[in-house]
């Protein structure tokens, strides 16, 4: 597989870096829709013999305009690249988007797209905005390219069974309701959770069931809950877990969502390792009890259906 180059601006480039054929977009989860966009690209590039690109900015618009807003993400910065590369990606632009932010829709098509980026092709989904004011459209943008001499193709949307199109926020709606599988149909993969492992007190493993615990930082908080889960570790390997999403009512002093996931038949040392969590399923409910026994009855009786579900039985 091509490794995916990230290239921060769009000034100043060294000519191999110009003339790309790219996609442009957030991307916040790489999701089947933005695969439809990515593939116009694609298309584009392989007829035109340049190399596959994908524009995306940073901070998101929407963290940039609406700050205080909770948290919102899908996927963090190291997960959109792996799964840009995946779809043969030769080059990601990340650019800042508070350079941007002030700029026309057609002043934007000619200063970064035109003139810093050299676009040969550039693809969009359906829905696109940009420039000040979110005034660009992809009429605006096929008008652009006309003009200053770059293809441009839009992507229709992608719909599910039901006719709902797939977005970003069918997707964190789905995380939100406690619907993990809704959410992997339209990514087209499970969410998942990555994040270094902290140290904490170690009463999970006082009490039979080590956890892995990691914060949920600018990711969207999913249900509360516990989940079946599946976890990669940094040597690539995937173990079946049990995980709790929430605050853990009944032990005090926990205050920011945490990923506390017991990962099943394993026992090595992993703190401060980047680990990545798949939630696969919901189980239930986060639930405060009323004693460490009953806590830990329950758990196991979670774990018990986590393992039903992940780990086929022998024939």
């Amino acid at each position: 597989m091509r490794r995916l180059r990230v290239i921060r601006g769009w000034q100043d480039l060294a000519a191999a870096d110009r003339g790309a054929s790219v996609a442009m977009g957030s991307f916040d989860g790489v999701h089947r829709g933005h695969q439809r966009v990515i593939a116009l690209a694609a298309k584009a590039a392989g007829e035109l013999g340049r190399p596959l690109g994908v524009i995306t900015f940073d901070p998101h618009q929407r963290a940039y305009f609406r700050p205080d807003e909770p948290a919102f993400r899908l996927m963090k910065p190291d997960q959109q690249a792996r799964a840009l590369e995946a779809l043969g990606v030769d080059v990601l632009y990340v650019l800042p988007f508070q350079n941007l932010a002030d700029m026309s829709d057609r002043e934007f098509a000619a200063r970064v797209l035109h003139d810093g980026l050299g676009a040969a092709h550039v693809a969009v989904g359906f829905d696109i905005t940009f420039g000040k004011g979110r005034t660009g459209s992809p009429e605006a943008m096929r008008r652009y390219g006309e003009e200053l001499g770059f293809g441009v193709s839009v992507a229709e949307p992608v719909a599910d069974d039901s006719g709902e199109k797939f977005s970003s926020t069918e997707v964190r709606d789905a995380l939100r309701a406690g619907r993990p599988e809704l959410a992997a149909a339209v990514l087209g993969r499970p969410f998942a959770i990555e994040g270094e492992v902290q140290r904490g007190r170690q009463l999970g493993r006082k009490l039979g069931f080590p956890t892995a615990n990691v914060p949920l930082s600018d990711y969207v908080v999913p249900k509360f809950g516990v989940y079946a889960t599946r976890t990669r570790l940094q040597d690539g390997r995937l173990v079946p877990g049990v995980a709790n999403v929430g605050v853990n009512p009944t032990i005090e002093g926990v205050t920011a969502p945490l990923l506390e996931v017991w990962l099943f038949d394993f026992d090595e040392d992993i703190y401060d390792q980047v680990i990545e969590t798949d939630l696969i399923a919901f189980l239930r409910p986060e639930l405060k009890f009323a004693s460490l026994d009953a806590m830990t009855a329950q758990i196991m009786m979670d774990a018990e259906q986590a393992r039903d579900l992940l780990i086929p039985p022998l024939d």
